[in-house]
């Protein structure tokens, strides 16, 4: 028979405030993560904590494993932007993460559609985020996609490609001018 050791409620809660101070310090939308936490309690313990502050609204759940601090104005409390979490996640991950094809034309002018929810594309594996009611898609791409990261000529390769052979050459020359 084994027994379930338990952390007394004082142990607890002084960890949910180490982790709510850890968080604290970071800057806006930079995700935490319970790997990221295991130097101040056991994986459980930890996974309890950040629990317990989502819970309680101290945290927002941004997708498996990710945890972001809220961000407070004047107006109460807010999810972190979508781009500073983005970029932030990409720093931590390892990962390249660009904007999509549909996003890159509309920051061009090559089309007035603004994509009714931000879709990133990422050197890592395809998941959801969700920043308070905002959900944002993070979709797998290949390399030819990724390679020149969010600088112009990256997004125009992006754009033209999303924009189909069809609209791509009329697309091009109105770059060119």
């Amino acid at each position: 028979m084994t027994t379930v050791s338990r952390q007394p409620a004082g142990q607890a809660e002084r960890l949910s405030e180490k982790v709510l101070a850890h968080a604290s310090t970071l800057p806006e939308g930079v995700p935490v993560t319970a790997k990221g936490l295991l130097h101040l309690g056991s994986r459980a313990a930890v996974d309890q904590a950040l629990s317990r502050l989502t819970r309680r609204g101290a945290l927002l759940r941004a997708g498996r494993g990710a945890y972001v601090l809220p961000v407070e104005s004047r107006f109460g409390k807010r999810a972190p932007s979508v781009e500073k979490t983005v970029v932030a996640l990409a720093e931590q991950r390892g990962e390249r993460i660009t904007a999509s094809g549909a996003m890159a034309a509309n920051a061009l002018g090559l089309t007035t559609q603004v994509p009714t929810r931000p879709v990133y594309l990422t050197s890592g594996r395809s998941r959801r985020l969700v920043l308070g009611k905002q959900e944002v898609e993070l979709r797998h791409a290949p390399n030819w996609q990724l390679a020149l990261g969010n600088a112009k000529p990256g997004q125009v390769i992006r754009a033209l490609a999303w924009l189909g052979p069809e609209k791509a050459e009329a697309a091009a020359s109105r770059l060119r001018t």
